[in-house]
């Protein structure tokens, strides 16, 4: 932000021309860093309780450095998504308290623990092994948030004895996110044992005629269960997030 517009814009709520609610409401959109490459939103914290998160994929190895470079100077918590495994190493290097997570190819970056800010637990399902990267993308980004996320992998429809075998920490959920391929069945069947909200996430998991997820997509919008939620195909992070925000504390 310009010292020059924050020097007024207090200068204004001293002078009761402006209200603190009216002070606090402008800063809520003003300031962003022009990196020419990218606006780096340093007031996406105030806005939504979280920094700014960077989706890594077509982002060079330079531009990634500059965005966490800004970041990192006033956050002490960053969520980096679809980050290549060759890119990952150097910023592991060059930022202190990053840690790349190759199964979901996300980078987080925390100064500190993570201030908890959640009410309950987020239970984390995938119908089977190959959607576990999805499902880690939106555990870690349920983590990064604030919130306590467990893991329940594999437990898909052609075994359903596995997923039952779980009754105890399902019952424990405030809400759920099942990520699956194929048909998709899995967020129908927990949607209809359990009474919190499903945050269903299709994948592009396989053969061809699941047509890249397209068909797993399809079968959660057409769920008959109740309470469903559907995010967009592979979308392991809007799910994580979606998942924090309905179980925050506030």
């Amino acid at each position: 932000m310009d010292s020059k517009v924050l020097e007024q814009l207090l200068a204004e709520v001293q002078a009761g021309r402006l209200s603190v609610a009216e002070a606090v409401a402008r800063l809520r959109t003003l300031p962003f860093e022009d990196l020419g490459f990218a606006r780096v939103d340093h007031h996406r914290q105030l806005r939504q309780s979280f920094p700014e998160v960077v989706f890594a994929a077509g982002k060079s190895l330079e531009q990634l450095r500059g965005i966490l470079t800004s970041l990192s100077a006033r956050a002490d918590h960053i969520l980096v998504t679809r980050l290549s495994p060759d890119k990952a190493p150097p910023l592991e290097a060059e930022f202190p308290g990053a840690r790349y997570h190759p199964d979901s190819q996300v980078l987080t970056l925390s100064r500190g623990e993570v201030p908890d800010r959640g009410r309950g637990l987020i239970v984390v399902m995938s119908a089977g092994t190959s959607d576990i990267p999805v499902a880690e993308e939106a555990l870690l980004t349920a983590r990064i948030l604030g919130h306590r996320a467990e893991a329940l992998y594999d437990v898909g429809v052609a075994g359903l004895h596995r997923l039952l075998a779980h009754q105890e920490l399902l019952a424990q959920a405030t809400v759920f996110i099942v990520v699956a391929g194929m048909e998709g069945a899995l967020p129908s069947v927990v949607g209809g044992l359990v009474d919190r909200p499903v945050i269903a996430v299709p994948t592009s998991i396989g053969y061809g005629a699941s047509f890249g997820g397209l068909a797993a997509l399809l079968a959660m919008l057409n769920s008959c269960a109740t309470g469903i939620a559907v995010v967009n195909i592979d979308n392991g992070f809007g799910a994580g997030y979606l998942a924090a925000l309905i179980n925050r504390k506030d």
